[in-house]
């Protein structure tokens, strides 16, 4: 056995997929959409056993089907980056922005590759999968550089992507086509490559490959609860930890609810961080958030006056830019007893909150909708967006000077000969708007009055 704990006997998996977990749409009853992805997963195996000769029982590849949960998935996802002979990606607009996805092309990369014979010419050990067309995105420097020839699975392939493949009887052949020859070209590419093991890297530790940096990727998590030493009495303390970020309301199912969050938001392509709320608030309120934001409420911890207050002080902020989203697990025999009255306290607490919000963009039917963690995977996405939308529409640049008023057509056959042209006073007392031009009076006949622009408020 070497100094990393594997034995150089063992059997190493020929390839490890890496791909972008996609969210579930929004709508309940949604089909799992990484359906397509392990059907992938299993076809390629199986090419790739026709291929070689790895015994029976013995791993051929490696695909993440964990949700990125917990630091044991952490572990194992290093093992596996570590010793995987071949890394196949699968290029997607989503693959790219996903930071895990940049981590575990990192962590491959920092294996040396050596060509197995002196002749041989070098590769790299990754063999990238159109999953998706490409052509209308910019690949970052570290898929640019590589070269591949992604004509040889088959011009369908090259055209539609792999995905389109799968899903669609008229491409049935040229998908069989497709993964044939990448089963052949991972092969390939292992025997023709040497890659030692690597060491197990801290994988939630590690940097993107694909410098995902930009401040709407980043997402603040703000926790508001409990930690164990400050309940009230008549609450049960297995839904808290020793940290107010511990919060677990859908116990057992799940993890704490930022640890979930983050795992969601980090398939959307965020970098998400999760702090206290009662650390964040005060620079919520002042208007000094630099990134989107989620806030994660709990609640029971309304019950104390002086963060109901800090609660009340955001709401008034109008920080369009943090999301609220209010976990409340209908099973907890404790939430139901007492849902009617801390619901009353959050409609007090967030009555601006709750006047602003748009159903359709929330997903979410009135203060208790997130009754289950279900409820809650399919209302984050939608709220993450919103902030993400409303930090860009509040950075993006104003211009210096409003644009002139445009002209008004009845002003112009109100004047009669001899009137003020356009853009110039008239004269002094004069006051040609009729009644039904007062500028502070929407009268219901100017088509763009009380309308608003893409993107902006009712004029």
């Amino acid at each position: 056995m070497n100094d990393r704990g594997w034995d150089e006997d063992d059997a190493r998996p020929y390839f490890f997929l890496s791909y972008a977990h996609t969210p579930k749409a929004g709508t309940r009853g949604a089909g799992d959409p990484n359906h397509w992805v392990r059907q992938l997963y299993r076809d390629l195996c199986e090419a790739v056993l026709q291929l070689t000769t790895v015994p029976a029982g013995v791993p051929v590849g490696f695909m993440d089907e964990s949700m990125h949960q917990g630091e044991l998935w952490a572990e194992r996802l290093s093992e596996e980056l570590a010793t995987c002979r071949v890394f196949v990606p699968l290029y997607s607009p989503r693959y790219f922005n996903s930071v895990p996805c940049g981590q575990e092309w990192h962590a491959f990369t920092r294996r040396p590759v050596y060509p197995a014979t002196i002749d041989a010419e070098r590769t790299s050990g990754i063999v990238p999968v159109l999953w998706a067309p490409m052509s209308r995105y910019r690949l970052p420097k570290v898929a640019s550089e590589l070269q591949f020839n992604h004509a040889s699975f088959g011009p369908d392939y090259a055209t539609e992507g792999l995905y389109a493949l799968m899903k669609l009887t008229y491409f049935r052949s040229a998908y069989e086509l497709a993964v044939h020859r990448l089963a052949a070209r991972i092969v390939q590419v292992a025997e023709e490559t040497v890659i030692p093991v690597g060491r197990r890297l801290d994988f939630n530790g590690l940097p993107s490959a694909f410098n995902v940096s930009a401040p709407t990727k980043q997402l603040r998590i703000s926790v508001l609860s409990y930690h164990q030493g400050e309940l009230p009495p008549d609450r049960n303390p297995d839904f808290y930890g020793s940290r107010r970020t511990d919060w677990h309301p859908y116990r057992p199912a799940g993890s704490p609810i930022a640890q979930h969050a983050v795992r969601l938001a980090r398939q959307l392509g965020f970098q998400p961080t999760v702090h206290e709320f009662d650390d964040e608030v005060e620079s919520i309120i002042e208007g000094e958030a630099a990134a989107p934001g989620l806030l994660l409420l709990d609640r029971w911890a309304l019950r104390d006056p002086d963060r109901r207050e800090l609660v009340r002080r955001f709401d008034r902020s109008d920080a369009t830019w943090v999301s609220v989203l209010e976990p409340w697990n209908t099973e907890d025999p404790e939430c139901e007893e007492r849902g009617g009255d801390l619901g009353e306290l959050s409609d007090q607490a967030l009555r601006i909150t709750r006047r602003a919000s748009r159903p359709s963009f929330l997903g979410v039917s009135g203060p208790t909708g997130l009754n289950t963690l279900e409820d809650f995977d399919d209302a984050l996405p939608r709220a993450a967006m919103k902030a993400k939308y409303a930090f860009e529409g509040r950075t993006r640049a104003e211009p210096e000077d409003p644009p002139p008023p445009r002209p008004n057509l009845r002003d112009a056959f109100r004047r009669g000969p001899g009137a003020a042209p356009f853009g110039r006073d008239a004269p002094l007392g004069q006051d040609d708007s009729g009644p039904d031009d007062h500028p502070d009076r929407d009268d219901g006949d100017d088509p763009d009055d009380g309308m608003a622009p893409l993107g902006g408020r009712p004029r």
